[in-house]
């Protein structure tokens, strides 16, 4: 059995670790039915979906300008609505009348995604609401999720994300090996979440936070906001994990709930959360019946983002200016400065070394070492926000690690200026 410190992340893994912040994008049918829930029984008709000034550029602008690197659409959610001209059911894009049944809102959302240098993804639901045989003939119902994956992964060019959703497939019994098997011949390099064959994991909660200590080697996956279960794994595999949370409190478009969008203040708790736990952050906003972007959400997204710039771009000092030293990186300045954040990289090629940590301040004063903080992991980021003290310098001394633990990068800030 392979031991959680054997374990090490592929590229494209520590590829995605990079790119920490994402914009997920829950459009399609459900978006024209106000008040539409999960597995809900009343009947929808493709003619209404029309979105008459969709412009998915406008998503990903937005997206690139909040400092996002990467966008999740729903292509086809558990009801069952193609967002592309699938030939393979009659509930899609080419039976609605927007542009007479030509068009295609993956096309132009991984177009806008090219251009703005944003890596595209694609949500897709296993269970599917729309298909009456999906719990009469699993053989047809692995053909017609072969069928879609495939136009999905072939007339599209290069997808980084194909993000399966647990939700109604508790009990489902797919042809999994089939299904990753025609995935990974399509698109090798591809990551998919959190069922089959993952390559990074949900945190097991729809609120945008992970858990402390959030180690990237686990042996088991939370499956579905509708149950505890689990699904446990063969091995420990290296999945490092996304958080995905709402702006407002549905994820598609309701013309009732703008005054439910988080504020600035919550979305920065939520960045602390998540990337400040090494884990990555995926922001939804659901595009309203013009196919554009709410007024208001586009607004806190992009503050949001200038935040998360104002508060990291420009640090005091970094590694640069450290010293390592038996286990410690110490920093040390001449003039005595506030500090109130420390950022963290552990360097994750070899593996998750780090087991637990201290932060040490040597005092102005004193010019004694004090312990402020003790955490456990490191991962691909911690930020430790701590109340602000005037220092002379700060030591990063790692207590205990599976062999030589390695620091990528590490920073300090006074943010309350």
């Amino acid at each position: 059995m392979t031991t959680p410190q054997q374990v090490k992340p592929t590229r494209r893994q520590l590829e995605y670790q990079e790119w920490e912040f994402g914009l997920f994008l829950h459009f399609g049918l459900r978006t024209f039915y106000e008040g539409y829930i999960d597995f809900d029984e009343r009947p929808m008709s493709p003619s209404t979906f029309n979105p008459i000034n969709l412009d998915c550029e406008q998503w990903i602008r937005t997206a690139k300008e909040a400092g996002m690197k990467y966008a999740v659409l729903t292509a086809k959610h558990h009801d069952g609505f193609s967002n592309w001209p699938s030939k393979y059911t009659d509930f899609s894009v080419s039976y609605s009348s927007w542009k007479n049944g030509q068009g295609d809102v993956v096309r132009e959302f991984v177009d806008a995604c090219r251009k703005y240098d944003i890596k595209p993804g694609l949500y897709y639901s296993p269970y599917d609401g729309s298909a009456d045989f999906y719990n009469q003939d699993a053989q047809a119902y692995d053909d017609y999720f072969v069928n879609q994956i495939t136009e999905l992964l072939t007339n599209y060019g290069e997808i980084n994300i194909l993000w399966f959703d647990g939700c109604g497939s508790e009990g489902h019994k797919y042809d999994w090996k089939r299904i990753i098997g025609e995935i990974r011949t399509l698109q090798p390099n591809i990551l998919i979440f959190n069922m089959a064959d993952p390559d990074f994991r949900w945190i097991g909660n729809e609120d945008g936070i992970a858990q402390v200590p959030c180690w990237n080697v686990v042996d088991s996956t939370e499956l579905s906001i509708l149950t505890d279960n689990k699904e446990q794994l063969s091995e420990p595999l290296w999945l490092p994990a996304e958080c995905d949370v709402q702006l407002r409190c549905n994820w598609f478009f309701s013309d009732r709930d703008e005054h439910t969008v988080k504020s600035c203040e919550e979305l920065m708790g939520l960045y602390y959360h998540s990337v400040g736990r090494g884990a990555n952050l995926l922001l939804n906003i659901g595009p309203n019946r013009q196919g554009l972007l709410p007024e208001k959400d586009t607004k806190r997204l992009l503050e949001f983002g200038a935040e998360i710039s104002n508060r990291f771009d420009n640090p005091i000092a970094s590694l640069g200016q450290c010293e390592a030293k038996d286990g410690k990186w110490i920093y040390q300045t001449q003039d005595p400065h506030l500090l109130d954040h420390v950022v963290i990289h552990e360097d994750l090629k070899n593996g998750e070394r780090v087991r637990s940590f201290k932060i040490k301040i040597i005092s102005a004063k004193s010019h004694r070492p004090c312990t402020v903080h003790e955490g456990r992991n490191i991962g691909h980021k911690a930020i430790i926000r701590l109340p602000a003290v005037k220092v002379r310098g700060v030591i990063l001394e790692i207590t205990s690690s599976v062999g030589e633990p390695e620091i990528r990068d590490l920073s300090f800030y006074h943010l309350d200026k």
